[in-house]
């Protein structure tokens, strides 16, 4: 009988059962308190080996919550209202691409342009990050000093609170250009698609996204990666391509905007002389009698009713009247070449004065700047729908009021923070004048410079890209304060970058991009 018992008896838990079960779930949790300890003091000191870029995110994120204090919900431009209509007609644009149009359609359920301008907001912090995570095998003063720009300049975050499509497309390129220069081959091959498909979405925010898949192609293929560049290439064309057929069936034209004649043709008339040109007679409908030096800025051949374009029958980018204003541009950059290339280095002179003067009218101009008063209602007859529309989407009236004293202070940092062209010229100039001179000393140290593979140092492709936003604008349309911004970014990145890569250095994409990479 005892020995069945005692048998039972230690099978059954007993009272001390609990306390063991207790002690040993202390015992656990001891060393689940010394890992939270761990972690705590890792975090800690992460955050104290990044204070310096994690004080300028934070003052970053300030000035941004002071704009939506201070002008509520948003601010407008010119372009806005087209972006509306978009959302409710979804039709392609002929002048603008419908990307911008597709973020705000995601944003439309909150029914708030709030909601749109603290999204952008968000991009513009997150641009910063990204510029701080692709510069981090530079010394972490110098990284923080290439993210300051885009997180602390004026005029980066009036361009936040503004209804355009700039912000985004800035983002999507930073991020596509980081995605390049990540190091590791691990995962290359996703990179690359991922970093198409960012420059496709970019290009159909804005169309001068489209060169830059150009720019990026031909860096791999200097590395030696030609099959990478065309992996880049097809990611980035797909999405361009599918866009391109919604607009061959809207308006049985190839292309994914019907006004690129009628924007070259407004950059030549800047130098164009019908004299000097001796167009056809159906080109001559276009010559404006007066001189260059007294004709009004290149964009108002595109807007103002009296331009010999706009007095065309039917409305301005029609195929037909698209396709006289690429003939007349493309006979004019042929007969005045030099005319076109001093024309084009004049605009593109704008981006790197010191100061801000008026340009291209008092009118664009005003709309970079923090207002002192709640902005008027548009003058142009052409945004009166999209008024209707942005009444619409936000299901209430709509319009900027500026509260002070929050927009008193972004007033006055507006007035003393922003980065100069200047400087931005001396950014731009660091990356090839330090090769160059790191090079120079190399030959004189070694005697003759010895090939090197590679195809490019890690500078390059953000510099590249920098330098095509700033030059493409000035090359086809005109110089404008807002095209200038999405470039500091990644001309500051391409600083850091500077010295710190090797030309012979692994490939960052090694040789694993896999050969079946599937699409």
């Amino acid at each position: 009988m005892g020995g069945p018992a005692v048998k039972q008896e230690a099978e059954r838990p007993d009272a001390a059962a609990p306390e063991r079960r207790a002690g040993s779930r202390g015992r656990r949790g001891a060393p689940a308190g010394r890992l939270g300890a761990v972690r705590e003091r890792l975090t800690f000191a992460a955050a104290r080996r990044h204070r310096w870029f994690l004080g300028v995110l934070a003052a970053g994120a300030a000035l941004r919550a002071l704009a939506m204090l201070g002008y509520r919900p948003a601010l407008w431009f010119p372009d806005s209202y087209t972006y509306i209509v978009t959302v409710f007609r979804p039709r392609p644009d002929l002048v603008r691409p419908a990307g911008y149009s597709a973020f705000l359609k995601l944003l439309e359920p909150f029914h708030s342009f709030a909601v749109v301008t603290a999204a952008q907001h968000l991009l513009g912090l997150a641009t910063g990050v990204l510029v701080y995570l692709a510069a981090r095998r530079a010394p972490r003063w110098a990284a923080t000093l290439a993210a300051a720009p885009v997180l602390l300049d004026a005029y980066q975050v009036e361009l936040e609170h503004l209804l355009v499509s700039d912000t985004l497309f800035m983002f999507l390129v930073v991020g596509a250009v980081v995605l390049v220069q990540r190091p590791g081959p691990r995962n290359g091959g996703r990179r690359v698609v991922a970093a198409g498909l960012l420059l496709g979405a970019a290009t159909l925010t804005r169309t001068v996204g489209l060169p830059l898949v150009a720019v990026l192609g031909v860096w791999f293929v200097l590395r030696g990666r030609a099959r990478v560049a065309g992996v880049l290439a097809v990611a980035a064309l797909v999405p361009v391509v599918a866009y391109g057929g919604w607009f061959y069936a809207t308006y049985q034209r190839l292309g994914i905007v019907g006004a690129n004649g009628a924007f070259l043709y407004a950059r030549t008339m800047s130098f164009a002389d019908c004299a000097e040109m001796d167009p056809p007679a159906d080109l001559r409908v276009l010559c404006d009698p007066r001189p260059p030096e007294r004709r009004p800025p290149s964009q108002e051949y595109l807007w103002a009713r009296n331009s010999p374009l706009v007095v065309l029958p039917g409305i301005t980018f029609t195929a037909e009247n698209d396709g006289l204003a690429r003939r007349f541009a493309t006979l004019a950059i042929r007969e005045q070449p030099l005319d076109y290339a001093a024309s084009v280095l004049g605009e593109l002179g704008r981006t790197f004065v010191w100061g801000r003067p008026v340009y291209p009218d008092a009118e664009i101009y005003g709309y970079y700047e923090f207002p002192a008063a709640s902005p008027p209602p548009p003058g142009r007859w052409a945004a009166q729908l999209g008024v209707e529309m942005g009444r619409r989407y936000e299901r209430g009236a709509i319009g900027t009021e500026v509260a002070e004293p929050f927009a008193g202070w972004l007033r006055a940092y507006q007035d003393v923070a922003r980065l100069p062209g200047t400087a931005l010229l001396v950014i731009l100039l660091v990356p090839p004048a330090l090769t160059a001179l790191t090079a120079l000393r190399a030959r004189r140290r070694d005697g003759a410079a010895r090939p090197r593979p590679g195809g490019g140092p890690a500078w390059l492709p953000p510099w590249a890209v920098a330098v095509t936003l700033l030059v493409v604008p000035a090359a086809v349309a005109e110089f404008d304060y807002r095209y200038v911004l999405p470039a500091v970014p990644l001309a500051c990145l391409a600083a850091v970058l500077t010295g710190r890569s090797d030309l012979g250095g692994r490939d960052q994409f090694g040789d694993d991009i896999p050969r079946n990479v599937q699409l």
